[in-house]
């Protein structure tokens, strides 16, 4: 285990999460407008959870939400930050600036709830 390891991976060793390339474009749209597109998005997979999308800064509208000072903790991820939509739902977007080391891949990408925006595709291409 490294210095900045999750305590949740010592804690509950069968917890799993698997993290890959996502291989699909992600879009993600909130009032009919395409708020998120990548092609560079990661997929986490938590369990029995459904696929979560993590998407690079780049690749999102930023100028569309609004920092709030919202936190939670995670003991497999690390302490997630929030985002609310502008002109649309309270923390509906989640990022780990610091993850701990075994999710670095998931550093700095935003993730959207699915029942505070329209939709979130993905597609093959």
């Amino acid at each position: 285990m490294s210095a900045n390891s999750g305590p949740g991976y010592k804690q509950y060793p069968d917890h799993r999460i698997t993290t890959k390339p996502a291989g699909v474009r992600v879009r993600v749209k909130l009032n009919g407008e395409v708020i998120a597109e990548s092609r560079d998005a990661v997929e986490l997979k938590e369990s029995d959870y459904p696929v979560v999308y993590y998407i690079p800064r780049k690749d999102v509208k930023m100028e569309r939400l609004s920092r709030t000072n919202h936190q939670t903790e995670c003991p497999f991820k690390g302490t997630a930050s929030y985002y609310s939509l502008k002109n649309g739902a309270k923390n509906a977007v989640w990022t780990y600036e610091k993850p701990y080391d075994e999710m670095s891949v998931i550093k700095e990408r935003l993730a959207f709830y699915p029942d505070k925006v329209d939709s979130i595709t993905a597609v093959a291409e």
